[in-house]
């Protein structure tokens, strides 16, 4: 029988997608304490502020000049889905909605038509350090959905499911997975979203993998494919071929798979099938074409995709960690109860 394993790459900031999926970042900072203000209590000598990549001590600014994160940039044409497994983010777009999310939260927004938002990293806790882990994935959209409206959903932690069998944990973002004791259902993606089309096989699931334990992942449909980035342990076997720590391996996903790991691993699994598509990107713009990618840049530089009703390009939420999103008709939602 052929390998399993179709093809394998190293995982550097940015790891390597393939359709439906444009990009993948683990970001993974280990701030300090807070300084009272949502920033890191510490020295920004020596640091790129509004640029700032280098993971000195441990963390990065990003385009942050206070607080670490994101401030006000634009989107176009493809979808953001944002895993937060510890620390914090602050939400605020162009529609006026705003959301503070994180802890095991998940922030899935379709660009669309654009958006405008700021996704900063506020650092609440002051006598102690602020680790921020978290993935975000940005997902192609195919071209008849590239301009509707914008929209994001929150997954809170309490409702995305995890699967247990024997010693591995899914959480199951997206995509249902079979196991022995049945089948488990994701929430629900946004409307528009190419994983709300059930032929398209759209999966997300982390997994982690206690020491000694196998695992057997289910088939998928034919046409789909299926990565699985080794981003925490020593490696795994799959079907008996190795497959080494910091990478990503491009699987048969028509075949069941038995995975086994010596140690303490885990996995983010992405799956879909492709959109087939020409891609034109340039920075926050997918599209199709490149007339496409120039014609979103007028519209951003005539409309501003709404405006930006907010008094400063990196707006964060106070210093209470309540978890809630604030949508742009007026719904708010708390993670504690999901209660609209």
């Amino acid at each position: 029988m052929e390998s399993a394993v179709i093809q394998t790459v190293p995982l550097g900031f940015q790891w390597p997608t393939i359709d439906p999926f444009l990009f993948c970042v683990h970001h993974l900072d280990t701030y300090p304490a807070a300084d009272g203000e949502l920033g890191p209590d510490a020295s920004l000598d020596g640091r790129s502020i509004g640029q700032d990549f280098e993971p000195i001590d441990g963390w990065r600014m990003y385009h942050g000049s206070k607080v670490p994160g994101f401030p006000q940039h634009p989107h176009r044409g493809f979808e953001t889905i944002t895993f937060v497994r510890r620390g914090l983010i602050d939400h605020s777009d162009s529609l006026g909605a705003t959301a503070r999310f994180g802890r095991g939260d998940v922030q899935w927004m379709t660009a669309g038509a654009g958006i405008q938002h700021a996704e900063m990293f506020p650092l609440v806790n002051d006598d102690e350090p602020n680790t921020m882990e978290m993935f975000q994935i940005w997902m192609n959209l195919p071209a008849a959905d590239k301009m509707v409206d914008p929209h994001f959903t929150m997954l809170w932690d309490h409702d995305v499911p995890r699967h247990i069998d024997g010693g591995t944990t899914v959480t199951v973002i997206a995509g249902a997975l079979e196991g022995p004791d049945g089948v488990t259902e994701p929430p629900t993606p946004p409307p528009a979203s190419y994983a709300s089309r059930a032929d398209a096989d759209v999966a997300l699931w982390h997994v982690a993998i206690e020491p000694g334990s196998t695992w057997t992942m289910p088939a998928a449909a034919e046409g789909v494919v299926r990565v699985l980035y080794v981003f925490e342990g020593d490696g795994i076997d799959i079907d008996g071929e190795s497959v080494g720590p910091s990478t990503g391996a491009v699987v048969d996903a028509a075949r069941e798979l038995s995975i086994t790991s010596s140690g303490a691993t885990e996995l983010l699994v992405m799956q879909g099938r492709p959109i087939g598509e020409p891609v034109a990107q340039q920075g926050p713009f997918v599209m199709n074409t490149e007339d496409e990618v120039r014609q979103a840049f007028t519209d951003y530089r005539e409309t501003q995709f709404g405006g930006w009703p907010w008094d400063r390009p990196d707006p964060t939420h106070g210093h209470d960690d309540t978890r809630f999103a604030r949508h742009a008709d007026g719904r708010v939602e708390y993670a504690a109860t999901a209660d609209a």
